[in-house]
């Protein structure tokens, strides 16, 4: 019996070492490889680098905001950074009426900047009248390119359009009876092309002339093609990191964090002995399923993040320690190892499960009305507090009652008192 019981804890134990393994340096086998987890978990703005926008929408009086516009303003704004090749970009919307957009690694953030906030509605006006002919829900296809310059000695960047048929229609009727005069091409009421027309246009089709370089007549054509934003935004507030910032703040957490885990390890081990080194070897199990969590649920990891891991790191350790405290104390009554295990863990069940749920409440206000990296926080302090909890009261009941019959564990002395046998 003692030595099953021994095997068993041992097999855990090497169970344990080898998902840890996996979860922070991968495995090759043959032609198989496994990623670590770590390296499944995406790094937020503030670890990268990046930029990270807050907009907020106006109202206008005859024109309220209502959550139909601000989702279709949030995937307009997607499709106008999809074009900048920006890497994962993260569109979020934030309360009723703000959206949060971030963009990590991005080289020009101020291109970004004026893609985003951008209204872009286009109007094609009558000079003579100020009547609108069209708007850019007319325009069916729009993209950036080359055509000759009016002095035929080179080439000029242009955004080349073809209209809806409807729009066709009603485009074809206004250069009729605007031959010799000007039909205005406006960007958000101000004028990016003048045309004189020329003859009449029955296809639909024509140029927008105006941009001084290839870029100004991409960014033209996303902003046509995209469509105009539904409600007004206002830039509220703009954040950039420099890549090689984010980088040392993360590399300064993570060693603050090994720091912070490595003094654990000792004081558990010397204050509670062998139930320390079994809360140690639980600590290992916590960061590896934390890990692992985090990977599947595709969370960012941002630097407040990173501080709800190592403050759920404390909350796993104050749960064994608040079970070592009821097992000595039920001890000291007299009961044997066994029976004091039992009723350590069964008196300590309640004031860890209120505990955790306090701050699983907390974090769960945080995450619904909080931004970025706030949500970050609770997120993580979320996974870490319910997988401590499971670890805590599971695992480490399991490794202590096999080192119990094993005949590891034999009395109160191994919980660190001194004098008592």
């Amino acid at each position: 019996m003692k030595s099953k019981s021994l095997i068993l804890f041992l097999a855990i134990v090497l169970l344990i070492s080898f998902f840890a393994y996996i979860a922070f340096f991968g495995l090759n086998i043959g032609k198989y490889e496994i990623v670590p987890a770590k390296d499944l978990i995406k790094l937020g703005l503030d670890l990268r680098g990046g930029v990270t926008v807050l907009l907020e929408a106006k109202d206008k009086p005859d024109d309220p905001i209502n959550d139909e516009k601000m989702a279709r303003a949030v995937a307009t704004i997607r499709e106008r950074i999809d074009t900048l090749g920006v890497t994962e970009p993260i569109i979020t919307r934030v309360g009723a009426d703000r959206i949060e957009v971030q963009l990590p690694e991005i080289q020009d953030p101020q291109r970004a900047l004026d893609l985003i906030g951008q209204t872009a509605q286009l109007e094609f006006i009558e000079e003579e009248t100020g009547t609108v002919i069209l708007t850019g829900n007319d325009v069916k296809k729009a993209q950036a390119e080359f055509a000759p310059s009016k002095d035929g000695l080179g080439q000029t960047p242009v955004v080349a359009f073809e209209l809806s048929p409807e729009g066709a229609k009603k485009f074809k009727e206004a250069t009729e009876r605007n031959i010799n005069k000007i039909i205005g091409i406006y960007l958000d009421k101000n004028p990016i092309s003048l045309p004189k027309v020329e003859s009449v246009i029955p296809d639909g089709k024509g140029i927008i002339t105006g941009s001084a370089t290839m870029e100004e007549a991409g960014d033209l054509a996303t902003l046509i093609r995209a469509g105009a934003l539904p409600v007004p935004l206002e830039t509220l507030s703009v954040t950039a990191v420099g890549p090689q910032l984010g980088a040392n703040s993360f590399e300064q957490s993570v060693n603050a964090g090994q720091i912070g885990i490595l003094l654990v390890f000792i004081f558990m081990i010397f204050y509670y002995r062998i139930p320390g080194l079994v809360a140690d070897i639980t600590l290992v199990l916590y960061l590896t399923l934390t890990l692992f969590a985090l990977a599947a649920m595709k969370a960012t990891l941002t630097l407040p993040g990173i501080a709800g891991l190592v403050l759920s790191v404390g909350m796993a350790v104050d749960a064994n320690v608040v079970i070592y405290e009821r097992i000595k104390d039920e001890l000291n009554l007299g009961k044997t190892l066994r029976a004091a295990i039992e009723s350590g863990f069964r008196r300590a069940f309640l004031t860890i499960f209120d505990s955790n749920l306090t701050t699983i409440i907390a974090c769960v206000i945080l995450f619904y009305f909080g931004s970025g990296p706030i949500r970050g926080f609770a997120v993580t302090l979320i996974v870490g507090v319910a997988v401590s909890m499971f670890t805590a009261l599971t695992i480490t009941k399991i490794m202590l009652k096999l080192l119990t019959s094993g005949g590891i564990l034999k009395s109160m002395r191994y919980f660190g008192e001194r004098g008592v046998k």
